[in-house]
């Protein structure tokens, strides 16, 4: 059984979403501000965490900030707040979706589950995989063991990140729209997705280039999208 831990102020919020996950096979674990949320994740095994913005002691930025030092998990951030700057802020901080309140709690368990059905394939043992490894240039792929590395070294990435990244390098040289991107990795209509999608790609390029003003591997075709350079 998959455990969510679910982390806000309004108990009456975490007792809804505990009903309608529950409803749907999953475990919740329970927590009130920031810092709770981050003590559980060290001591419990958990597949995803829901957070509320804005807590006590400690809020869900900088709650998320600190999860992200040691856990790749997918994280949803639940905020009243729906101007698009909240939202960018929380996927710059590793948020892998954001949900707005009010929201129809439908719609957020479903949101939970594309998110781990992201996760898993990211996890998805060798023999489901097969044994594929893309390269161009010094950046590699092992769709196997979910390895990236640049230059020999390992990088990191959220699941999202790295979904990304893999449809990019397998088709090197192909330009992908946003809206082309986003389809392919979030499995929905593509409607005023622009932001999202630049600040997943910005966080790619900071960690497999160089110099990421200067790319050398995701550039952009201005006015058309992203690609993947091809090299020998």
């Amino acid at each position: 059984m998959e455990r969510i831990l679910v982390c806000d102020d309004d108990k009456e919020i975490v007792e809804a979403i505990d009903i309608y996950l529950e409803q749907e096979g999953f475990q919740v674990i329970k927590a009130y501000d920031g810092e709770e949320a981050v003590k559980i994740l060290k001591k419990e095994q958990v597949s995803l965490l829901i957070i509320d913005i804005m807590m006590p002691r400690l809020d869900g930025i900088r709650a998320t900030l600190k999860i992200r030092e040691e856990n790749n998990i997918p994280i949803i951030i639940l905020s009243a707040k729906s101007e698009d700057a909240d939202k960018i802020l929380g996927l710059n901080v590793g948020a892998d979706d954001y949900v707005t309140k009010p929201f129809n709690p439908l719609e957020l368990v479903a949101r939970v589950k594309s998110q781990l059905r992201r996760y898993t394939k990211l996890g998805s043992t060798l023999s489901e995989t097969g044994s594929e490894v893309y390269t161009t240039g010094g950046l590699s792929i092992n769709d196997a063991l979910k390895e990236v590395t640049v230059e020999g070294e390992p990088v990191k990435l959220t699941p999202l990140e790295y979904n990304i990244l893999l449809l990019l390098v397998k088709n090197q040289g192909r330009v992908f729209s946003i809206d082309q991107i986003y389809e392919n990795i979030w499995n929905e209509e593509a409607i005023g997705v622009d932001n999202t999608v630049a600040v997943h790609i910005r966080h790619i390029r900071e960690k497999i280039e160089i110099n990421p003003k200067e790319p050398r591997y995701l550039k952009v075709v201005w006015g058309v999208g992203y690609k993947i350079e091809k090299y020998s």
